[in-house]
């Protein structure tokens, strides 16, 4: 199951990218060849980009290639190791329970419920929002696996 998630977390950012790179492009195209620059590129690559971040921390949070400093592990036996990451872990699923999943969950709701679009795209802001409990509960997903991995 974590290999599929992988796969289509990948494909989707690859696509997410591409269409912000198009996007730029065309931006920079009707800026200095048409003399009239397109009024949405910049609302749209800045919501791409939003959603680049995000989902690309719940990629790198899957494959564990996130930056960490394991200068204190790594100089504990593998006992205390195995209990640092175990503490790690469970305080990273806390952080993103309340931060993503519940903070942004009320983000995604406040947005709604207000109403509220966005100024070139019309796109209602929940909608740009929404992928902030989408990664956390990737993220939560990636932990807990992780963290059954560590007591096999």
């Amino acid at each position: 199951m974590r290999n599929k998630i992988d796969a289509v977390l990948g494909k989707t950012l690859v696509l997410i990218m591409s269409v912000m790179v198009i996007n730029v492009l065309w931006q920079v195209f009707t800026r200095y060849v048409t003399g009239n620059p397109s009024s949405f590129t910049d609302e749209l690559a800045r919501y791409l980009m939003i959603w680049i971040g995000v989902l690309g921390a719940a990629y790198v949070s899957g494959r564990n290639l996130h930056v960490a400093i394991d200068i204190l592990p790594l100089r504990q036996n593998l006992k205390t190791q195995k209990k640092l990451k175990i503490i790690v872990t469970v305080l990273i699923i806390l952080f993103v329970l309340f931060a993503f999943v519940i903070g942004g969950t009320r983000l995604v709701y406040i947005s709604y419920v207000l109403g509220q679009q966005s100024p070139s795209l019309q796109l209602p802001l929940a909608f740009v929002y929404v992928i902030i409990p989408i990664s956390g509960l990737l993220i939560m997903y990636y932990k807990i696996s992780d963290l059954k991995n560590i007591n096999s």
